[in-house]
């Protein structure tokens, strides 16, 4: 099974730049589904995450929040 995993993210967000790198770092290492959601683009999703961005769901399912660590992401890809 090939996760799919949605970042959450805006322009000018420090934390989101850093959680960019830390997931196409893992991407070279192994195979996922990767789609970025700018949160300024639907008045819905900016309600939802205004105050909590960056924020990864892993399969639908929030997995990080603010920030995520290399480490814990690789591990939970593998699940």
């Amino acid at each position: 099974m090939v996760h799919q995993l949605v970042l959450y993210t805006r322009k000018g967000c420090g934390l989101c730049e850093h959680a960019k790198v830390i997931i196409h770092a893992v991407r070279g290492e192994i195979e996922f589904g990767y789609r970025e959601v700018d949160i300024d683009t639907d008045p819905a999703i900016y309600q939802e995450h205004k105050h909590d961005i960056p924020v990864i769901e892993i399969d639908g399912r929030r997995a990080f929040k603010y920030r995520v660590a290399k480490e814990e992401l690789r591990e939970r890809l593998l699940r």
